[in-house]
């Protein structure tokens, strides 16, 4: 075996890859917008000072930004191993510029109330999930395999980053611009055009480079046909290669979780915390607060590829889903700002080390065919879950969000989350060669 080459060299040998920084220059430009746009719904849909927002209108604001993951997941995947994956990346993000557009003239014209204006942002944020599993199945063709952690750590979390940076821009842009329904009109239209860019750069990729590389001229009734019968046999694969199915899980778990999280955090900051200082309440608050959870993805994208090499990517997650039962009870008890930044901050880096483990464990097991579908599977799962704990969570949480109960609740959850997910590995015996070597050795 060849020794692991130092961080830095790795990273630089795959920004050094011509059509890895196409793809990813592509998705940080699309995932501009998307913070961009992201705050303009957060403020029309959830901080809106024109409408009191109870805790059942913030969860049901919460699941219209994520049920289309969940709607659209099962076709996703099946699409994603059928169409060409370069054209639904340049037709996608200019399909989502074009609604981004017709939701801002909608919100200026009907307001955030209107059917019409959220029947348009459903449809822009469907378009999106298209978006980015196509970046997931994409990424094994613009990389070496043994590159599958670190790009996934790179561009996972550089994404992230960048959509955090984009929500900070729409802030902006809003306190400019005003906080009604005219502003968040105005940072809409502002995101449509980083929607169009991201379309232009993805055009520079050749259009068979990404797969799938047998395209069956199948008639279209047998296309939509095979949406069922393709997410059926894609969750039959991934059940199969068990490393795959319990990596998922423990990101399923996670992701609800991460949903009644985020409806407390919704609650605080808009009703119980008041300024402090530069620590702010309000949507600017939880622009912080989402900072804050960056700032750990970063600090998971450093660490998670070195870590996971040496330790395996199985006792990572394991340690990685036990964190946020320590910082929950450890700093969100206190109900103050200043610890609920630490408690985002831990999160963050939790969720984002699991992420990129389940990624790499998902690549590396499921057969190439069915990595569309795969994909689909994850992020239906994991949305589906989001959405349920948020509807949850907003029916069990009091208006102020101050809830000793949910501190233990979801500390106690991702306990036993991780702790699950080590007896499943120790039933199994030693993990697979596959998934636990060091990642840049993977052949």
């Amino acid at each position: 075996m060849q020794p692991t080459p130092p961080r830095l060299e790795s990273l630089k040998g795959l920004l050094g890859a011509r059509r890895f920084r196409v793809l990813l220059t592509s998705r940080l430009t699309s995932q501009t917008a998307d913070g961009i746009f992201q705050a303009s719904l957060y403020g029309a849909l959830l901080f809106n000072p024109d409408h009191q927002t109870r805790p059942a209108q913030i969860a049901g604001g919460l699941v219209l930004l994520v049920l289309p993951y969940s709607l659209v997941g099962p076709f996703v995947g099946v699409f994603l191993d059928r169409w060409r994956r370069q054209r639904i990346l340049s037709r996608g993000a200019a399909v989502h510029g074009c609604l981004a557009a017709l939701s801002a003239l909608l919100l200026f014209a009907d307001g955030s109330r209107s059917l019409g204006f959220e029947a348009t942002a459903f449809g822009a944020l469907a378009v999106n999930r298209f978006y980015l599993a196509a970046q997931s199945a994409a990424l094994p063709y613009v990389v070496r395999p043994d590159q599958l952690v670190i790009s996934n750590a790179f561009s996972t979390s550089a994404g992230t980053v960048i959509t955090i940076a984009g929500g900070g821009i729409g802030v902006g842009v809003r306190g400019l611009a005003g906080s009604g329904d005219h502003g968040e009109a105005l940072v809409a239209a502002l995101s449509a055009i980083g929607y169009l860019l991201a379309a232009a750069v993805a055009t520079r990729l050749p259009v068979s480079l990404l797969g799938p590389h047998e395209l069956p001229p199948v008639p279209a009734i047998e296309e939509l046909r095979a949406v069922a019968t393709g997410f059926v046999s894609g969750a039959r694969h991934v059940w199969q290669r068990r490393e795959a199915a319990y990596a998922l899980a423990v990101m399923y778990a996670q992701r609800a979780l991460f949903g009644a999280w985020t409806i407390k955090l919704l609650l605080l900051y808009r009703y119980s915390f008041h300024a402090e200082g530069p620590l702010r309440a309000g949507i600017v608050g939880a622009g912080q607060a989402a900072t804050a959870g960056g700032i750990g993805l970063v600090a998971a994208a450093v660490l998670t590829p070195r870590v996971s090499g040496r330790i395996g990517r199985r006792r990572w997650i394991v340690l990685t889903t036990a964190i946020p039962a320590v910082s929950e009870l450890s700093f969100g008890s206190e109900f103050s700002i200043g610890w609920f930044l630490l408690s985002a901050l831990a999160l963050g880096f939790a969720m984002q080390a699991t992420k990129i483990c389940v990624d790499s464990i998902i690549q590396a097991n499921v057969d190439a065919d069915f990595l569309g579908r795969a994909f689909a599977l994850y992020d239906a799962g994991s949305n589906t879950c989001f959405a349920a704990a948020v509807v949850t969570a907003a029916y069990a949480l009091p208006l102020s969000g101050r809830s000793e109960t949910s501190v233990a609740a979801i500390s106690g959850a991702f306990l036993l989350t991780a702790t699950a997910y080590a007896a499943a590995g120790r039933r199994r015996g030693e993990p697979s060669a596959l998934a636990e070597q060091p990642a840049e050795q993977i052949a």
